[in-house]
């Protein structure tokens, strides 16, 4: 078996004001007790304020999406090394989210991904299916086309991260079966040999999210080919995130 470090990467989306810093501080702290590396992925009007205010230690701060380009007359946008500046480390591309009420596409996601490494950053780039196309029987064939066509050719084991989050799953409460996550995960992970190679196959962390929480996280960890989680709501409070990063192996 393979030892990949854990990641634990929450997704705030949008919420947070300056006041939320506290919880942040709050994981920071408790953050060097853990085996397990820790992002959190913040609106981008309080990222600056919490890479000021963590230890730096071992809990990094990241966004939730860029730009592709570097700069330009895009109004409102914001790239990957104004992102980079700000203090992030990581950043989140491809989220369901942005794949469904953005109409975001592979080959965006392709520019944003290539971007954010092009900056000096990791990109965690999200794919996962929709209930239709898990009752029609397409998980597989969905998830990897969304793969094969939104990973960069730059991407290694270091820089990229692939987070697997079934949409019906997000925020619903409901997840697939265990041999269902572990199913997907490993046809990822033979996808990445056949693109990548078998050294960065080995390397690239593949996160599974939708609905994590402390009760059924450790069950989730202990499958082959999941090494950590892509955490929504249950990343807000210190408490819940916390309790899910302890239960990484």
């Amino acid at each position: 078996m393979i030892n990949r470090k854990f990641l634990i990467a929450g997704n705030w989306k949008m919420n947070g004001m300056f006041d939320s810093i506290s919880e942040v501080c709050k994981i920071d702290q408790y953050s060097k007790k853990l085996n397990c590396d820790l992002a959190l992925c913040l609106p981008n009007t309080i990222i600056y304020k919490a890479h000021e205010n963590i230890s730096h230690e071992k809990l990094i701060i990241g966004a939730q999406n860029c730009h592709h380009e570097e700069s330009g007359a895009f109004t409102g946008d914001i790239s990957a090394k104004m992102l980079k500046n700000a203090g992030a480390k990581v950043i989140i591309v491809g989220h369901s989210e942005r794949r469904q009420n953005y109409f975001e596409n592979n080959e965006l996601i392709n520019r944003k991904a290539t971007s954010v490494i092009n900056s000096g950053l990791q990109v965690i780039i999200c794919i996962g299916e929709t209930e239709e196309e898990k009752n029609n029987g397409q998980t597989n064939d969905v998830v990897c086309s969304q793969l094969r066509n939104s990973i960069p050719v730059i991407s290694n084991g270091e820089n990229t991260v692939i987070a697997y989050e079934p949409i019906w799953a997000i925020g619903t409460g409901r997840i697939p079966s265990l041999k269902e996550i572990q199913g997907v995960h490993s046809q990822l992970r033979l996808l990445i040999t056949e693109i990548k190679g078998t050294e960065t196959a080995n390397k690239m962390r593949i996160l599974y999210g939708g609905s994590v929480k402390p009760n059924n996280a450790k069950d989730i960890f202990a499958l082959e080919d999941v090494d950590g989680a892509l955490v929504g709501g249950a990343s807000l409070k210190s408490e819940d995130f916390l309790g899910i990063a302890n239960l990484c192996p």
